[in-house]
């Protein structure tokens, strides 16, 4: 097994930093610094070395230091199982680009430009846990899909693209629907994609949840200290796709189109598919619905999905993925704070935590680099 380093982070006017630099010397580094200091900046930073718009789902143009000039960078150098690399991305300041195009962020490796941030995924898989998924098990199942596709997406960076492309596909045929008399041609054509790459999205879903329900499995002998979750998807086409070939799937799902076309113009809406999923989690030990369960346990159990995701990431590419912590142990006990601790050396993760407490980071003491966060400062302690 190889683990990815971040050895060097590099900030320009990004959020409330005008210049930063990090060099890491730990398997785990730890920023501790008052709320608002920017220590939640620094993780979102490196998250936006994957696909997406990064853990806040910020817009570029939000990133940008408010007394900079528009533009921003991030830039790491690693040391993975390809070698040392450097990795950047970041947009130009307004007026440098073509006048009238849309805001876009240029990606480079080793300097050199690459097609998306997807090309990073060779070097680098990225999970993160932040207090926004605290209520994930009781809110919409809008947000377990997002959350569900970040898990699939760190096993294949393309998903997100898929994805995209699914919900472009969608739109085009509501907007098809809403005239009465759209070209039944068209429709064929445009439900034609949607139903491929339904199916795509839908088996690449099922298989992660599938693997990853293995590996919570395979650890459930109360090593783990962690409740273990039982978990599935509430769809019929993921179901059916465990059971029957793709291109079975592709064909129900497109005659399924066709017969509610009426119904669908009706909604507004396409009322049947992937895009309505849920991510269906229970306290196996319980056998309650994670949303019944009580606080410290609906944290305890997002926990343990994210570690046996980490582990399922490591057995898969021979490569820990890298770990992102923020205020994730501002509310566990000391007990469990240190089993997290344990468990996250045992993965061996290099692992970034954010906390305003330091003494919650206590037991870490010469086991990890600790550094200050204050208005936009980055010191070491």
């Amino acid at each position: 097994m190889s683990t990815v380093h971040i050895t060097r982070l590099s900030l320009s006017n990004f959020r409330n930093y005008h210049a930063a630099k990090i060099d890491v010397s730990a398997q785990r580094l730890v920023l501790v610094g008052p709320n608002g200091a920017g220590k939640t900046n620094v993780l979102e930073a490196i998250s936006l070395l994957t696909p997406g718009r990064g853990l806040r789902r910020a817009t570029f143009d939000e990133i940008a230091f408010s007394e900079g000039h528009g533009g921003w960078a991030v830039s790491v150098e690693i040391e993975g199982a390809l070698g040392l690399a450097t990795l950047g991305t970041g947009i130009e300041p307004p007026g440098q680009g073509m006048q009238g195009a849309p805001i876009t962020r240029q990606c480079r490796v080793d300097r050199e430009p690459v097609a998306s941030v997807a090309a990073f995924a060779d070097h680098l898989r990225v999970l993160w846990l932040v207090p926004a998924m605290d209520s994930l098990f009781s809110g919409p199942a809008s947000e377990r899909r997002r959350f569900l596709d970040r898990l699939v997406l760190a096993v294949d960076s393309g998903h997100s693209a898929r994805v995209a492309a699914l919900d472009r596909s969608l739109r085009s045929r509501n907007r098809l629907l809403e005239d009465s008399q759209a070209d039944s041609h068209w429709l064929d054509a445009v439900e034609h994609e949607t139903a491929e790459l339904a199916v795509a999205v839908a088996a690449l879903r099922a298989e992660t949840v599938q693997r990853l329900q293995a590996a919570i499995s395979a650890r459930d002998d109360g090593s783990v200290p962690f409740p273990a979750a039982a978990i599935s998807l509430a769809g019929w086409m993921e179901q059916a796709l465990l059971a029957e070939p793709a291109v079975a799937v592709e064909d129900r799902y497109r005659d399924a189109l066709r017969a509610n076309r009426s119904r669908d113009a009706q909604a507004g809406r396409t009322l049947d598919g992937p895009h309505l999923t849920d991510f269906a989690v229970r306290y196996a030990a319980k056998n309650i619905p994670a949303a019944d369960a009580s606080t410290g346990e609906q944290k305890a159990l997002l926990i343990g999905l994210i570690m046996a995701h980490a582990r399922l990431i490591t057995d898969m590419t021979g490569s820990a993925p890298l770990l992102l912590l923020d205020e994730v142990v501002a509310h566990l006990d000391p007990a469990r704070r240190d089993a997290l601790y344990a468990t996250l050396e045992s993965i061996g993760s290099q692992v970034w935590m954010t906390g305003a407490d330091p003494a919650a980071f206590a037991s870490l003491a010469g086991r990890a680099q600790i550094c200050r966060v204050d208005a936009g400062m980055i010191t070491a302690t």
